[in-house]
């Protein structure tokens, strides 16, 4: 799905699976349990998330407090995911750079969820000011990195052997995109 599609989709003017299933909506404390849920499975059972056990409340309280935008997917079933920008550094220097993050249920994934939010989030960017996103991932989530690209995201460098989870040491590679 490219991001024309992706916008066709959001704007109302076509029809695709996920914009079907669910809809795109501002996060609201409610989402709490849902959002820690999906969080919290990547944390134990991937390299997705950083966190190697499980998050708590404070984790959603500070994206709902300091994201410039937090959306779920909504659905009948229920939320299927989230995502978020937020400031790149907290200086001022870095004001027009925002670091995006996104989580789909397994279940969901490769619908178009993912690219639906990323293009809200790209939108809702650009109203902020922001002309540069950044993402970054564990050199092991092969398809995070692969989406990324996909979306016109392109390699901006790699710290080599910062993290480790399961036992393994992980790179971060990190990724930008100008919008």
């Amino acid at each position: 799905m490219t991001e024309a599609d992706v916008r066709h989709a959001h704007e109302g003017k076509g029809v695709t699976a996920a914009h079907e299933q669910g809809t795109i909506r501002q996060a609201h404390e409610k989402d709490c349990g849902a959002v820690l849920s999906i969080f919290n499975h990547y944390a134990v059972h991937g390299f997705a998330a950083y966190a190697d056990k499980p998050v708590r409340e404070r984790y959603f309280t500070g994206l709902l407090k300091n994201a410039y935008a937090f959306y779920v997917v909504d659905s009948p079933e229920g939320v299927l995911g989230f995502g978020f920008v937020k400031p790149f550094l907290p200086f001022s220097a870095f004001a027009t750079t925002g670091e995006l993050s996104y989580f789909i249920m397994p279940e969901y994934v490769n619908q178009g969820f993912g690219s639906l939010l990323l293009y809200r989030l790209i939108r809702d960017s650009r109203t902020k000011g922001i002309s540069m996103v950044v993402a970054h991932m564990a050199s092991w989530n092969e398809e995070g990195i692969r989406f990324h690209r996909k979306h016109g995201f392109y390699d901006a460098g790699r710290l080599k052997k910062v993290g480790k989870k399961f036992g393994e040491p992980f790179d971060i590679l990190l990724m930008q995109k100008a919008i």
